[in-house]
């Protein structure tokens, strides 16, 4: 298994789990577009595409960073088009920069609402609709091409909504971008899947989410395990799924995951938001 060779476009990639997931495709020796906003470092959210792509490069990667504005639906036809171009096409598309705001809904900001379906929804829309020709080109070649969406399964319950409707329905909305788009391009033999943490994951924008206690959180590079397994998964076979970390990576024979813990030997993991 290697990922040598492949060309892959990242949304929101300068830290966490889109980093990781960068990281241990570099280590293969991929080429990676890192497509974020951040510029400058934040003290509070450490990171920008500029590190990123200094990271890419010292694990082995090709790195190009790009800044881009997922509200922004030129800047992300430009981003796209951009990479494409440097890299000679485009094998993998990620979807992962995503907004989020727990607020109930008495307390959600318009500015905010407005956010995260801009981001969540339309930018994983926009992104996915500007990559499908040179994804679909990728699969004429025979290069296995994927889009892979950091979203959740979806679930009609009340109690995933009840205390955050604005948030459950922007990442429902990126759930349903894989769910209706896994099947308007099988035909193209383009894979379209969903991938989602069991248990909260340490990075630094849960940090910022009050009362959080990152001890009982899983490390991001249990994601960045199980979406390089996905990626070397047939694209005509596997599509429409929804998969959750520790699933895939036992369906690899990977079972011990205690790697993965922030604070070695926990037990008790904090479940992530839309798993039963």
């Amino acid at each position: 298994m290697s990922l040598q060779g492949k060309r892959i476009f990242i949304t929101g990639g300068s830290r966490g789990i889109g980093l990781a997931i960068a990281l241990k495709a570099a280590a293969d020796g991929a080429s990676i577009a890192i497509a974020a906003k951040t510029t400058e470092a934040n003290p509070k959210l450490p990171g920008t595409i500029f590190t990123a792509a200094k990271e890419i490069e010292e694990a082995g990667g090709i790195a190009l960073p790009i800044q881009c504005d997922l509200r922004d639906e030129n800047q992300i036809a430009d981003a796209v088009a951009r990479a494409a171009q440097e890299f000679g096409g485009i094998d993998i598309l990620i979807n992962n920069a995503s907004a989020i705001n727990l607020t109930r809904t008495e307390e959600t900001p318009a500015k905010r609402f407005d956010l995260m379906f801009d981001v969540n929804v339309r930018g994983t829309f926009l992104t996915s609709q500007a990559a499908i020709p040179f994804l679909r080109e990728s699969a004429k070649a025979g290069r296995n091409p994927h889009i892979l969406t950091l979203s959740p399964p979806l679930s009609m319950k009340p109690k995933w909504f009840k205390n955050h409707v604005a948030y459950t329905m922007a990442k429902y909305g990126m759930s349903m971008c894989v769910l209706g788009m896994s099947e308007e391009f099988r035909r193209d033999a383009i894979a379209v899947n969903a991938l989602w943490p069991r248990t909260a994951i340490d990075t630094a924008a849960l940090a910022m989410i009050p009362g959080v206690d990152t001890a009982a959180c899983r490390t991001p590079e249990i994601l960045a395990d199980a979406a390089y397994a996905i990626f070397h998964r047939d694209s005509k076979e596997c599509t429409g799924n929804f998969f959750v970390d520790d699933e895939v990576l036992a369906s690899e024979g990977i079972t011990d995951l205690e790697k993965y813990s922030v604070v070695p030997g926990t037990k008790d993991f904090l479940v992530d938001f839309f798993l039963d």
